[in-house]
């Protein structure tokens, strides 16, 4: 295992979700954080400097500034913008490739990139296969390298794929059939497991470790929401055409081809042992059932 971070370690995508839970694990383990942020005076940006991280402006068209951002760094972690459109993925590649070319300049002892599930081959999803692209470049760097790749976010379940609450029971809907096992892991402990990683008290087997919390079908995943609500519960499979995009129905075809391989929970909780679980998570966000409405 690797000897324990002490120095700073940088954060690209601090402001958003994943990165934002990178900053929070590494704050609570005494970690010095430095983000790297296209506007510092940002309110985000100004939150992460309230609580004592280090701002570092960057253009991501300027190698000069990422390279500068980057100096004297001990790790540095990053994730891409996701990418909703054909071009959004053609401007994910160059702002990966632009970060690990950065890296390569300011010879960051160890990075950490935030791939995906099943971003160890092309999958035929394009944002995926994007993060394929960027794994394979970082590969080839030459620098120390390390992947996480999440699995769904469980966080999903909280927004738009929220149960309803129908005529007293709790319905859930997803473009899953019912027999496939969804796999799934809370951001929060996305930023746990990178956060190991970047402080070197954890490694990644064989260079990339696959974050699953937890794996059921849209009938258990119901139940989970049922039995927090004490109520009945209910799972309806709806068809891919319902999602609004080929990038949205790809990755649910992605999504029922990787329950073909049983997700092994124990590798990451070899790295976080306080990973949760749906119901845990469940219980943690301090879900409640949602008000009342009719079944369309």
């Amino acid at each position: 295992m690797s000897t324990q971070a002490t120095g700073t370690i940088a954060v690209f995508g601090a402001t958003g979700h994943q990165g934002g839970a990178v900053v929070d694990a590494l704050l609570e383990r005494q970690a010095r954080v430095r983000a790297l942020v296209r506007d510092p005076g940002s309110g985000r940006a100004q939150a992460l400097a309230a609580r004592g991280v280090e701002l570092a402006a960057i253009r991501i068209d300027d190698p000069a500034s990422l390279a500068a951002a980057l100096t004297a760094v001990e790790a540095f972690s990053f994730m891409t913008p996701e990418a909703n459109s054909l071009d959004e993925v053609e401007a994910e590649i160059r702002v990966g490739t632009a970060l690990v070319d950065a890296a390569v300049a300011a010879r960051v002892p160890h990075v950490v990139f935030h791939s995906v599930s099943g971003a160890d081959r092309e999958s035929g999803v394009p944002h995926h296969d994007s993060k394929h692209s960027i794994e394979q470049y970082l590969r080839k760097s030459g620098l120390r390298a390390e992947m996480v790749r999440p699995t769904a976010f469980m966080e999903v379940f909280a927004t738009v794929a929220a149960p309803s609450l129908e005529h007293g029971e709790i319905v859930l809907r997803l473009p899953l059939p019912e027999d496939v096992p969804l796999k799934m892991i809370s951001v929060r402990d996305i930023g746990r497991v990178a956060a190991a990683l970047l402080l070197g008290t954890a490694e990644a087997p064989g260079g990339a470790v696959e974050l699953v919390g937890d794996e059921l079908t849209g009938p258990r995943i119901a139940a989970a929401f049922g039995a927090r609500a004490g109520l009945p519960a209910r799972y309806e499979a709806l068809p891919l055409s319902v999602l609004p995009t080929d990038l949205d129905r790809a990755m649910f075809r992605q999504f029922a081809e990787a329950a073909e391989h049983p997700a092994d929970l124990t590798v990451v909780r070899s790295i976080e042992p306080d990973t949760l679980d749906l119901a845990e998570w469940i219980r943690a966000t301090g879900w409640t059932a949602p008000m009342n409405v009719a079944a369309s």
